[in-house]
């Protein structure tokens, strides 16, 4: 497929991008992907300090929808749910790791630069 098709609002990648491009989407897989076991829900809560129960379940809903987690659910009282990152997930997990450590790595400077353009003066109207 050619690269400008993803610009076009019918374009199906343009659906994927926009699920990948949420903060929680990209912790989840991350931390799903770290894991040695599947993790629970409460889980995966307690570990995302400052994600909403709404937006966790959304997150988890849309990442199985796309085939990038998968969900099993225990016949126990009361259902024991658990949540693993898929082959697809933990590719685009990788990915996702190596825009981590490049935030990491340029934090000071990003940091640095909003500093610089919080503390510029307003800019001036043209007369």
């Amino acid at each position: 497929m050619d690269t400008v098709q993803s610009y076009l609002h019918a374009c199906p990648a343009r659906t994927v991008l926009e699920t990948l491009a949420n903060k929680w989407a990209l912790l989840v897989l991350s931390l799903l992907r770290k894991q040695e076991k599947p993790l629970r829900f409460n889980e995966l809560r307690r570990r995302l300090e400052g994600v909403t129960q709404k937006m966790l379940t959304q997150t988890l809903r849309a990442l199985e929808r796309d085939g990038l987690v998968s969900r099993a659910v225990y016949p126990t009282v009361p259902p024991r749910v658990e949540y693993a990152v898929t082959d697809l997930g933990a590719e685009v997990g990788a990915l996702f790791n190596t825009l981590g450590n490049w935030a990491e790595a340029h934090v000071d400077e990003i940091m640095a630069a909003r500093r610089a353009f919080d503390e510029r003066p307003e800019p001036q109207p043209i007369r």
